[in-house]
């Protein structure tokens, strides 16, 4: 492999470092591939100097070479281990082939472009890649002279993964490839040949690629599906301009959060039981002061009994317990502690949690409005909580406990390996383990209950989302869409605990993101066979669900680069011509609140598929279009949608803020 200058070289190994490693590549066989192989010799020369940022680049012939992340993260999921025999569907410039080049024995690649099959052997010679193969061809009829393969990538979305391929694999070989229905999704999946009519299929993740074209694959052959590079969506008419002004006519106009008008609002909501209010982002201050305003008018006016809230259960119960002027014991963790610091520990949640524990301080203690946490990622301060009640009302079933919940000490410090080491079968029994204390635990739900029912019912729940949590970290490994759904799934069925526990005139407020609250059989999630929270209400609740969408033009977001990375104040690029919120914009109303119920000419046109964008604790403004939009109908989407134009950060709580307050105070440090 002949190599770059040193300056290069060394902006590669950063790159990589950054751009692969940091956002989850582990294979050091792929990283090692990537930190070797120049990228520059595979782009154009006048494109050599955006070689290492991670985004798709032009190549001739209306293509693109990928990001590199896309590449590195696909070559991972064939789980080479050196020395295979390698075929690639989709040779681009040689890239891809050149990175599998250096793990593998023999790299076979196929381009259906003539023109780039030639250059790619080009960039190949000229950087001594002397056992790769290229071929101008029908990629979705392989290579039949060098079958059988160990390992066959394909780089474009398949509607179904061509049989002539799975058949050129050897038995326990793997194939990797984007599949779906739709040219606009698929779901990259790894299939391995178990036998010879034999395959089983796993799913990895959701991406977005060009078709592939050929005998089996797609029939089109038309421009606009050549030039789009992965993950990018198709571009769509200009939105119309007679639209805006009809939005500005039948919306309620804001200037200021505090000047807002509620009344239409809350008529519209009317009886509702179920009232879910989103955000566009997980770190934009307006978002959260009016979902405040709504929650306080809510629980004001029409008797709420609760907040759920998408934080963790143990987390949101410290904020619960001073709400609610619960005398509980101080935990001895610290709460939101986990990355995003910054979601619930921030100035604006502050300030409503401190509103609502004097809305109650006056009230009888069950006619307080109480606070919960929806998600299931506190796995391990869940397992202390269980553990801390049952030592308090049965030390023997502690002890129990204690040894069952073992299974899972290994992995505190990174649970998503827990699903790893779970696959091979060596922890498969920590399953039923941790199941079984949630069965004994509700076998003594009388006993218990009769002397603290809260107290109860609050290790009932964390001992559920233990048994839920288990199953999701499992799950991971299975794909990105179970892991999704069965997320999802735990809060519809905590939502569901809580309006047991608090009786049959219950009602609650669910506070989450867009993608949750909104019903996702209004959106491109339902391609990919996704579900949320906001969905199954509406299928359960039918009318006595209300939901509310946020969205905004432009501003700065509080987000992370990466996950696990720190907080940064970002620019919100202006929304993407072919959204939902350019709509929005071109009204040029600082703020307003639309009834997307009412059957009027507005909302016949709002319901042609539009772009719209989703931000959550990782924002990626070079890549937004392919990271951060997807297709949805609006109207089928949420009852309500509150646009604010522009926005700003939500303000994370300094530790010098919080001197002095209480050890119960739930933001304590």
């Amino acid at each position: 492999m002949k190599h770059s200058n040193e300056h290069q070289a060394i902006e590669r190994r950063g790159f990589v470092e950054r751009q692969i490693e940091a956002r989850g590549v582990r294979d050091p066989l792929v990283l090692d591939a990537m930190r070797t192989v120049p990228r520059e010799m595979f782009v154009p020369q006048e494109f050599a100097a955006e070689a290492y940022d991670d985004a798709p680049l032009p190549i001739g012939s209306g293509q693109t070479i990928s990001q590199p992340y896309i590449v590195a993260f696909m070559i991972e999921a064939l789980s080479l281990r050196g020395g295979e025999k390698v075929l690639e569907i989709g040779t681009g410039s040689g890239y891809a082939a050149a990175v599998l080049a250096q793990i593998a024995g023999d790299v076979y690649t196929i381009e259906r472009i003539g023109e780039l099959a030639s250059r790619a052997n080009q960039n190949l010679a000229n950087a001594a890649c002397d056992h790769v193969h290229v071929l101008h061809a029908d990629g979705t009829q392989g290579w039949q002279q060098e079958a059988p393969f160990d390992a066959i990538l394909v780089s474009a979305g398949a509607p179904d993964v061509p049989s002539t391929l799975l058949h050129q694999l050897k038995v326990g070989g793997r194939i990797v490839v984007p599949i779906g229905d739709n040219l606009r999704s698929q779901e990259l999946v790894r299939i391995t040949r178990t036998g010879d009519e034999d395959f089983e299929q796993e799913d990895i993740a959701d991406v977005r690629f060009v078709p592939l074209i050929g005998k089996e694959g797609w029939e089109t052959t038309e421009d606009e599906w050549q030039v789009k590079p992965p993950r990018v969506i198709r571009a769509r008419p200009a939105v119309s301009i007679s639209v805006p002004s009809l939005i500005a006519k039948n919306a309620e106009i804001f200037t200021q959060i505090r000047d807002a008008k509620f009344e239409p609002l809350l008529d519209r909501i009317g009886n509702s039981r179920v009232v879910l209010i989103g955000e566009a982002s997980h770190g934009t201050s307006e978002f959260y002061r009016m979902r405040a305003r709504i929650t306080q008018r809510l629980m004001e006016e029409k008797g709420f009994s609760f907040v759920a809230a998408e934080a963790d259960w143990p987390d949101a119960a410290r904020i619960d317990h001073y709400a609610r002027h619960r005398d509980v014991p101080p935990s001895e963790w610290t709460a939101f502690a986990r990355f995003p610091t910054w979601m619930w520990r921030n100035a604006e949640t502050r300030s409503f949690v401190d509103w609502l524990h004097k809305h109650n301080a006056t009230r009888a203690y069950d006619q307080r409005t109480a606070f919960y946490g929806l998600d299931l990622y506190s796995l391990y301060n869940s397992v202390r909580v269980v553990l801390a009640y049952l030592d308090s009302v049965d030390p023997d079933l502690a002890a129990i406990a204690r040894e069952r919940y073992g299974c899972l000490s290994p992995w505190e410090a990174d649970p998503s390996a827990y699903g790893r080491a779970a696959l091979t079968g060596a922890y498969r029994k920590c399953e039923q383990d941790v199941t079984h204390v949630l069965v004994d635990l509700l076998e003594k739900q009388q006993a218990y209950a009769m002397n603290d029912g809260d107290r109860f019912f609050d290790a009932a729940q964390n001992a559920r989302l233990i048994s839920n949590a288990e199953r999701y970290y499992r799950t991971m490994y299975y794909g990105s869409r179970a892991s999704w759904n069965l997320r999802d799934s735990h809060m519809f069925e905590t939502l569901n605990q809580l309006l047991n526990h608090h009786g049959a005139s219950s009602k609650a407020i669910i506070w989450a993101h867009n993608s949750h609250i909104g019903d996702a059989s209004a959106t491109e999630m339902s391609r990919r066979g996704e579900y949320n929270i906001g969905q199954l209400c509406r299928r359960h609740f039918g009318t006595d669900c209300f939901s509310i969408g946020f969205g905004t033009n432009d501003g700065t977001v509080a987000a992370a680069s990466n996950w696990d990375g720190d907080m940064e104040v970002m620019n919100v690029r202006p929304a993407h011509a072919q959204s939902y919120e350019r709509l929005f914009h071109l009204t040029n109303a600082p703020g307003l609140m639309l009834s997307l119920q009412a059957e009027t000419a507005l909302r016949e046109k709002l319901m042609r598929p539009l772009l719209e964008r989703a931000i959550g604790v990782i924002y990626r403004p070079d890549s937004e279009l392919a990271s951060h939009y997807f297709e949805a109908t609006l109207p089928l989407q949420f009852d309500e949608y509150i646009w604010i134009d522009r926005t700003s950060a939500v303000k994370p709580l300094a530790s010098i803020e919080l001197e002095g307050m209480p050890e119960t105070y739930p933001f304590g440090v």
